[in-house]
C-alpha cells in the first residue's frame, strides 16, 4: 500500500469514527465550526514543506478511538505529581475534567478555571468570541481534527486588572490503549491581567496513545501570560501540540515548551504580536532518546511596529533520535522598530542522533533589529577532561555538562521546584536508555 493510500485510509477511519462521536447538545455556531473543521482535515504528507521531517505514518497506522473518562485515584495521581501540584490544580483524565482530583472549579483569586464541556452546555455565548478563532484548521490539520472532536478541556479567564498569585496547574493524564485524546485549553487574559499556567501532559500505564492538544491564548492590552508546556508521556505515545496566541498592545507572552517523552512529537507554536509594544519570549527544550522524533515549528508574526520577540530553543539528542527545529520570524511591511532574536543550539550525545535546524527571518521592513542562528555540537572534551581531573567519573561529568546545557531553559520557568523535578526527569530518561554511558 502506498503512503498516500495509507493516509487516505486513515482519514476515512477517522471520519467514520467521528460519525459515531456524540458531544451532546451545542449551539449552531459550534456545530458549524466542528463540521467545517472535519471537512478541512487531511493527514499531512512529507511532501509538504511544513511536514518534511515529520512522517505521521505511526498516527495513520493506529486505530485510535476517542477516549472515555476512566476513574483515577488520588494515590495514582500523586505518583506522577510534581512539587507544583500544591498549586491550583485541575486534572483532566483522557481529556475529561475530573473535579474529584482538582481544586474546586470556579473562582481562584479572581481567575476562573472552568470545564469547557460545562460551558459548552450551559454558557456557550462565553466561548463564541474566542474558541477556535486562533487555531486555523487550514494551516494546521491536527488543529482541525481537535476541533472536530472537541469535547472537554480547560477555560481560563483572567479578568481585567487581576493578578493570580501562583501558577495554575492543568494536568492532562492519558491512560488506556488505542485511545485518542483531544485536550483543549482556552486562555483569555483581560486588560492588565496577570497569570502563570503549567500545562502538563503525562501518561499512566502501558498502551499506544495519540494525544492531539490545542491551546489558544488571547492576551488583551497590558496583560501578561506565562505558559509552561510540559510533555512527559511514555515512549509509545504519539503527541501533536498546537499553541496559537494573539498578543495586543503592551501585552507580554512567555512560553516554555519542554518535551521529554513520546515516540513521535510535533509541536507547533504561533504568536501574532498584534499591538504596538507587544512582547513574546519563546523558550524550548527537547530531549530525544532511542528513536524518538521531536519536531518543533514556531512562527512569530510581527504585525505592527515596536514589537519585541526573543526565542531560544535547545535540543539534546541521544541514541538514534531525531530533532527538528524550524523557527520563522515574520516582520511585516509596517512593523518598523521590530526587535527579534532567535537561537537554536543543539547538543548531540548519541552516535546516531541527528538534528535538522532551520531558523528563518522574513523581513519586509527596513528599520529593524533582527538576528538568528543555530549550532550543532557535542559535549566539550576539554570540559569533560577538566571535570574528570577534579575527581568525577566520566558518567557524572557528562551528566553535569548535559544538565548545564539544559539549565538555562529550565531555570527560565521561574519555578525552582519544577525546574529541579524536570532536571531529575531528564537524567532519568537519559540513564534509562544508557545515553550518558
Amino acid at each position: 500500500m502506498s503512503r498516500a493510500t495509507e493516509l487516505a485510509s486513515a482519514e476515512e477511519r477517522l471520519r467514520a469514527t467521528h460519525a459515531g462521536f456524540a458531544p451532546g447538545a451545542e449551539p449552531a455556531w459550534l456545530a458549524g465550526l466542528r463540521a467545517e473543521a472535519l471537512a478541512r482535515f487531511a493527514l499531512p504528507s512529507t511532501r509538504l514543506e511544513e511536514w518534511r521531517y515529520t512522517n505521521v505514518a505511526p498516527i495513520a497506522a493506529g486505530r485510535f478511538e476517542p477516549a472515555a473518562a476512566p476513574s483515577l485515584d488520588r494515590e495514582t495521581l500523586e505518583e506522577i505529581s510534581f512539587p507544583v501540584f500544591a498549586c491550583s490544580l485541575f486534572v483532566f483524565v483522557n481529556g475529561h475534567f475530573a473535579p474529584e482530583l482538582s481544586s474546586s472549579e470556579g473562582d481562584n483569586a479572581g481567575v476562573r478555571v472552568e470545564s469547557l464541556a460545562r460551558l459548552r452546555a450551559e454558557a456557550p455565548e462565553r466561548l463564541e468570541p474566542h474558541l477556535a478563532r486562533l487555531a486555523d484548521g487550514k494551516q494546521h490539520p491536527f488543529a482541525a481534527l481537535n476541533t472536530a472532536f472537541l469535547d472537554d478541556g480547560a477555560v481560563v479567564t483572567v479578568p481585567e486588572g487581576v493578578e493570580h498569585p501562583q501558577p495554575i496547574h492543568l494536568v492532562f493524564v492519558s491512560t488506556g490503549d488505542g485511545v485518542m485524546v483531544s485536550p483543549r485549553v482556552l486562555v483569555v487574559a483581560g486588560r492588565n491581567g496577570r497569570a502563570s499556567l503549567i500545562q502538563d501532559h503525562v501518561s499512566i500505564g502501558p498502551g499506544s496513545r495519540f494525544g492531539n492538544a490545542v491551546t489558544e491564548v488571547h492576551a488583551e492590552a497590558g496583560a501578561a501570560v506565562e505558559l509552561t508546556l510540559v510533555q512527559r508521556e511514555d515512549d509509545d505515545a504519539l503527541h501533536v501540540s498546537n499553541l496559537q496566541a494573539r498578543v495586543e498592545r503592551d501585552a507580554r507572552l512567555t512560553t516554555h515548551t519542554l518535551t521529554l517523552g513520546g515516540r513521535l512529537v510535533r509541536n507547533d507554536l504561533g504568536v501574532v504580536l498584534a499591538g504596538e509594544g507587544a512582547e513574546a519570549t519563546l523558550n524550548g527544550l527537547f530531549l530525544g532518546t532511542g528513536e524518538q522524533v521531536l519536531d518543533n515549528h514556531t512562527l512569530v508574526d510581527h504585525a505592527v511596529p515596536h514589537g519585541r520577540s526573543a526565542e531560544l530553543y535547545k535540543g539534546i539528542l541521544g541514541g538514534r533520535s531525531r530533532g527538528v527545529f524550524r523557527g520563522r520570524v515574520l516582520v511585516r511591511p509596517d512593523a518598523q522598530k521590530t526587535d527579534a532574536q532567535q537561537s537554536n543550539p543543539n547538543l548531540l550525545i548519541g552516535s546516531g542522533a541527528e538534528v535538522d535546524t532551520k531558523p528563518q527571518l522574513e523581513i519586509h521592513a527596513d528599520d529593524v533589529k533582527c538576528s538568528h542562528g543555530s549550532s550543532i555540537g557535542r559535549l566539550d572534551p576539554n570540559a569533560l577532561f577538566y571535570l574528570r581531573s577534579r575527581g568525577l567519573d566520566e558518567a557524572r561529568a557528562r551528566d553535569l555538562l548535559t544538565q548545564g546545557f539544559a539549565a538555562e531553559i529550565l531555570e527560565a520557568t521561574g519555578q525552582p521546584p519544577l525546574a529541579e523535578a524536570l532536571r531529575e526527569l531528564l537524567l532519568e530518561r537519559l540513564h534509562r536508555t544508557g545515553e550518558t554511558a
